[in-house]
């Protein structure tokens, strides 16, 4: 009944009997699909546009071009603005696959779908979205499937037809095929006999509620009379989606099947008959742009609350980036300075205030100068003196007065073995240490806290035990370091508190006996899961700091008047703070500074990400640790120092660094002795002019004066054997 309508045929023009060179070609006859895989196209383009909410086919009138896709031609006509629903011709797959399947396309706009009601999801980012919408126009296909819908088809002309509905009936194949040729055929015609020819009949598909088409072969009478399950084949070259923001066209792809394997419901399959066209107005519905089908309206819920929670999600990581953003300013803002945590930006002029130590002034430097360079003892003050790295302290002056006097005092510094290799944020206080025992020509005694270290970060397994041992095997490796920095043997003492506690033990007693928890806890925030070492270690750091803890390396009994002056950064002064407040109990009354422990207060050494806060050894690409080489060392300076030079070359020429944030000249001003030369650096560069004036410049200039020192200090240490630290560590008299 139906295949005068939807059959192709192609027939090439046979030649001229008479011409020797022409060939006949034979007449390529595509088969008429089944009922099966016509009833199925019918249906699921009725599906697919009620699911998504799009006309089922062009609203355009008579003339109007193709639209879609897939099947149909790429050229548009004069008059096609390509913005409508048009499927395309149906490819017959069944040919090639041996069921019955086939595969057509429709064009849904641009982007996420302009002529639907429901918006496509991004085909790129979401793959199981684009399953969804697959998922439900296959549902819905199959609900009418078994819903035994009547089918109802039709004659008429094509122009009868398309002056009644319009185009929409029509895939993108029967729009534009043989368009020019007919329009020939038609005018021919025309002048041979005085008037158009009527056009041959063709039969109308219409499914109510559903679709309104032009089938290419034979409808069932029923949707029920399919004899198996419809089925959208996936994965490549099958079904899909193509869709999003940026995508040039938004189209979706049917490749599908009708699976006798799952079997249909059972009703005996018959051909529909024809009846009279169904009127023009019960298909208006099919012509809008809104959602027809229940699968279509729970995809929609289902888009919507996806969006609502995505837009959740991103108004939840946008507030917790702000929160972060206001703790990270606040913290910086806040400022936390205690024994074991430096974070936010230093402020050490509010850092002086808090803790209530006292700048180094210039008439207290000038004094230091007199007592040092003045004696000859050393050339000039120390660069960290110079460039006010060591900038705070507590009784200085009184040092001072026990120089002038000729009075006895000593050095005490240390160090809480933590890691087998120190870094060159360990190195500051030791270098300056080191100047400060020449420039005083004064004992010293070196602390090594194997102690501490394992009270706060050591560990028990059951089946290995506890690493005490670990820490202590630090201190031997670490003592090769502080070695290294150049002390004078004669007049230095290194101890393990492992070793040395014993000999202390009396002083540690009498503290514990003048300190309260509650104080202990205040200072240093213990609390009642802290284990009962790390209550107990302050004493034993404070000990050091009272001649008459070494009875024989200081000659020293409870009347030594000795003053104690100890180098260290200023997040250690807790401790003896501490330790000033009870020392008048440890000293006899004639003890000039009362027994308390002067002390000189060092800023921290910058990591490499930045020039605020304190370096760790926890993170090796924050440090340049005394055991690099020297490519390690160009490498760690040139990847992660951070920069305070400006983003683009005329910027910086322009503008110059921020060389208060410039980690590469902060480092300068630790390690480059020359005033002179950093002056230049800091002017070149603040200015972006001058040798100087890149960060690349600085960088490689810091390189260079850290391999330098490193490979100094290395030469020195592997001549430092562990029977030479094993000498150094002898209690013996260093008057």
């Amino acid at each position: 009944l139906l295949r005068a309508s939807v059959v192709v045929v192609v027939v090439a023009a046979a030649a001229a009997a008479a011409s020797a060179k022409s060939k006949k070609r034979a007449a390529a006859v595509r088969p008429v699909p089944p009922p099966s895989v016509c009833t199925a196209l019918l249906i699921l383009r009725g599906a697919l546009a009620g699911v998504v909410g799009c006309p089922v086919g062009s609203t355009g009138g008579a003339g109007a071009g193709a639209g879609g896709g897939g099947g149909g031609t790429k050229k548009k006509d004069e008059d096609d603005d390509g913005d409508d629903a048009t499927a395309s011709l149906m490819q017959p797959s069944y040919i090639k696959d041996g069921y019955p399947s086939g595969k057509f396309s429709v064009g849904l706009g641009k982007r996420t779908g302009t002529l639907c009601g429901l918006e496509l999801p991004e085909a790129s980012e979401d793959g199981d979205a684009c399953e969804g919408v697959l998922d439900a126009i296959e549902a819905a296909a199959n609900r009418i499937r078994v819903a035994d819908v009547p089918i109802a088809t039709f004659e008429l002309t094509k122009e009868e037809a398309v002056a009644k509905y319009g185009e929409c009936f029509l895939d993108a194949g029967q729009k534009q095929a043989n368009k020019k040729k007919k329009k020939k055929k038609k005018k021919d015609e025309e002048e041979e006999e005085g008037g158009p020819k009527e056009g041959p009949k063709l039969t109308i598909a219409y499914i109510e509620g559903v679709a309104l088409a032009c089938p290419p072969g034979p409808v069932y009478a029923s949707t029920g009379m399919i004899p198996g399950a419809i089925v959208l084949e996936r994965g490549n070259m099958a079904s899909g989606v193509t869709s999003g923001k940026k995508a040039r066209k938004a189209e979706i792809v049917l490749k599908f099947k009708v699976d006798e394997e799952k079997g249909g419901i059972g009703k005996d399959p018959a051909e529909a008959t024809t009846g009279e066209p169904v009127a023009a107005e019960a298909i208006a519905a099919l012509l809008t742009s809104e959602i027809r089908m229940e699968e279509g309206t729970e995809l929609q819920r289902k888009a919507t609350e996806a969006e609502e929670a995505r837009r959740k999600a991103a108004d939840a990581a946008k507030e917790k980036k702000a929160a972060e953003e206001a703790d990270a300013k606040a913290k910086e803002e806040e400022m936390v300075v205690t024994a074991f945590e430096v974070t936010g930006k230093i402020d050490y002029n509010r850092l002086v205030d808090d803790f209530g130590s006292k700048l180094i002034e210039p008439d207290l430097l000038k004094r230091l100068e007199a007592l040092t360079v003045g004696r000859g003892t050393v050339p000039f003050l120390h660069r960290f003196l110079r460039r006010d790295i060591f900038f705070s302290h507590r009784d200085l002056a009184k040092i001072c007065d026990c120089l002038e006097q000729n009075k006895p005092m000593y050095l005490y510094t240390g160090r809480g073995p933590s890691s087998g290799a120190m870094h060159l944020g360990h190195l500051v206080p030791f270098l300056f240490t080191q100047w400060l025992q020449k420039a005083f020509r004064c004992p010293l005694v070196i602390q090594m806290t194997d102690d501490e270290k394992f009270l706060f970060k050591g560990e028990y397994d059951p089946e290995t035990g506890d690493n005490l041992d670990y820490f202590a095997g630090l201190t031997m490796e670490n003592a090769r370091d502080i070695i290294a920095c150049g002390f004078d043997k004669d007049k230095t003492f290194l101890f393990s508190d492992l070793d040395y506690v014993g000999t202390m033990y009396p002083n540690i007693v009498r503290i514990w006996k003048a300190v309260t928890t509650n104080t202990v806890n205040g200072i240093f925030g213990f609390d009642g899961f802290s284990n009962i070492g790390k209550i107990a270690f302050p004493a034993i750091q404070a000990a050091p700091s009272f001649p008459s803890s070494f009875p024989k390396v200081l000659n020293a009994g409870r009347d030594s008047n000795a003053a104690c002056l100890i180098p260290c950064a200023i997040d250690q002064d807790p401790y003896f703070r501490m330790t000033r407040d009870v020392a008048h109990k440890l000293v006899t009354k004639s003890h000039p500074l009362g027994g308390k422990p002067a002390l000189i207060h060092s800023k921290f050494f910058p990591p490499l990400q930045g020039a605020e806060g304190k370096m760790s050894s926890s993170d090796p690409n924050s440090a340049v640790f005394l055991t690099d080489g020297p490519e390690e060392i160009e490498r760690k300076i040139k990847e992660y120092a951070f920069s305070g030079g400006r983003e683009t070359k005329a910027e910086q020429m322009e503008l110059g660094a921020n060389l208060d944030v410039d980690v590469a000249y902060q480092w300068l001003r630790f390690f480059l002795e020359d005033d002179e030369e950093l002056k230049t650096i800091g002017e070149q560069y603040g200015s972006g002019k001058g040798e100087y004036w890149s960060t690349g410049a600085v960088k490689k200039r810091l390189v260079a004066v850290l391999q330098e020192l490193v490979a100094d200090h290395q030469k020195r240490r592997e001549e430092i054997l562990d029977e030479v630290v094993r000498e150094w560590m002898e209690e013996r008299c260093i008057l």
